[in-house]
């Protein structure tokens, strides 16, 4: 769940990271009345869920009560990069000396948190490290041993953090990464870290992505269910306890494994198609986990074919294929399906499949998940 800058703001402020003072508004009124609360100049932020807010114009230093209004007025309702400026966050002005980045994420492969750190902040980090790799600083920490001043000093150090911004950014960093281990994160990211001429370090900005699995431990996370931004699809799969990204390509997606799925949409995109969606439905391949899969894709207009790619390890092939057959009995399928079914019991799966009565047309089963990516990407490209 990606969290508002203003709500990324409000998290860090739990873990003692010092940011701007501010509010948010829903409208012009209250974004001047925030100002005059708060004091001038300000700055008024559109927030949206995209970068390059600044380019487009959704980040204006206001220094009246006119300029606010003004700035207020033009930012809401603005469309930038197609997301809708709903809301806006008014903070009091920082002066700043230099911009620095900091971030935590999981490394996967490495099984450990990786701390990302730059003397170079203010910019997309992909940027830096296209143009000077050398200039971040990638930390393993291993999460039983997790993160101490001397190691986050010692990481500014090498990141070539100025000597008077040393001792503020380690004490940030270690915030941050309690922010990102005790608050479930599965980003928590400060771009621009800035240095006052005052000597304070201090977060200018926030990106904070929850992890949703961790959700159960978090009741206050409620309220970020409200502002979640989510299509029609996503909204539909929520819904059914689905976990679906959307996509915008013509092959509609089922398997079982995150995993899988994402080499689902890797292979899709080798043999020349495009995914509409990421959809993991677990190791609950029923028919009543079928058919609400199918009916949130169905629900996608763009799909031309669906993929249902099931590598049974612990699901079982003849459950998924049960759940399957049932599920067409409630599903009015707009789009033709292609299954691979493998693993445990999948030769089973493929028989009921075959001696249900399906017509070809309807679904087709290949035996490799090559052969049905080629088959479901003919289909949506109007080949086969």
């Amino acid at each position: 769940m990606d969290l508002f800058e203003y709500q990324g703001k409000q998290y860090f402020a739990r873990y003692d990271i010092p940011v701007s003072p501010g509010d948010v508004a829903l409208t012009v009124e209250d974004a001047v009345a925030i100002a005059e609360r708060i004091g001038y100049p300000v700055v008024v932020k559109a927030q949206v869920q995209v970068g390059g807010r600044g380019k487009a114009g959704g980040i204006k230093l206001a220094d009246t009560i006119d300029e606010a209004r003004t700035h207020a007025t033009n930012i809401l309702g603005m469309d930038i990069k197609g997301h809708l400026v709903e809301r806006i966050w008014i903070e009091k002005a920082s002066d700043i000396d230099e911009e620095y980045y900091a971030s935590f994420t999981l490394d996967r492969a490495a099984k450990q948190h990786l701390l990302m750190l730059s003397a170079q902040g203010g910019v997309e980090i992909e940027a830096v490290a296209e143009a000077d790799p050398d200039a971040i600083v990638k930390l393993h920490i291993n999460p039983v041993d997790g993160l101490d001043l001397t190691t986050a000093r010692q990481a500014a150090v090498d990141a070539k953090i100025p000597e008077r911004a040393l001792d503020g950014t380690a004490d940030i960093l270690v915030k941050l990464y309690r922010c990102f281990t005790e608050g479930d994160c599965d980003l928590a990211e400060i771009n621009p870290l800035i240095l006052k001429p005052t000597g304070e370090v201090h977060a200018l900005d926030a990106k904070v992505t929850l992890d949703s699995n961790a959700e159960y431990r978090h009741p206050e996370w409620a309220e970020y269910s409200l502002t979640e931004v989510l299509d029609d699809r996503e909204q539909l799969a929520k819904s059914k306890g689905l976990q679906y990204i959307g996509l915008e390509g013509s092959v509609g997606i089922i398997a079982n494994g995150a995993g899988l799925a994402m080499s689902t949409l890797d292979v899709v995109n080798q043999v020349g198609g495009t995914a509409a969606n990421f959809l993991d439905i677990g190791g609950g391949a029923n028919a009543d986990v079928m058919a609400a899969a199918l009916d949130v894709i169905n629900h996608d207009q763009s799909v031309k074919s669906i993929f249902i790619n099931i590598f049974g390890g612990i699901t079982r092939g003849e459950e998924v294929a049960k759940g399957i057959v049932e599920a067409l009995g409630r599903v009015d399928l707009r789009a033709p399906i292609v299954i691979r079914l493998d693993g445990t019991n999948a030769e089973e799966g493929r028989r009921i499949l075959a001696e249900a009565g399906i017509p070809e047309s309807t679904l087709t089963s290949k035996p490799t998940m090559l052969e049905a990516a080629h088959a479901a990407v003919a289909i949506a490209n109007g080949s086969n």
